[in-house]
């Protein structure tokens, strides 16, 4: 995957440096459930943690409880 930015866009100062960050959701029909797949997932996975968000949606859903995990792939082990 790519992030395109526009070629004068300048991100040498930290305040404005791009940083890809990917989304990824858990669904559970029980509380407990996305938080047991996203643990699975986070254990089989070389990623770095960003954010979390939680998220309940009408009883009436199939699967109403929401996890979703945000994180990068960034390796902390640049040569360099």
């Amino acid at each position: 995957m790519y992030l395109m930015v526009p070629d004068d866009f300048d991100d040498s100062h930290a305040d404005s440096q791009v940083h890809a960050m990917a989304r990824k959701m858990f669904f559970g029909s029980v509380m407990a459930e996305p938080f047991e797949k996203a643990a699975q997932w986070i254990a089989e996975n070389d990623v770095r943690l960003s954010d979390t968000s939680w998220e309940i949606a009408p009883a009436d859903e199939e699967f109403p409880y929401v996890l979703s995990l945000y994180f990068t792939f960034e390796d902390d082990h640049k040569e360099g």
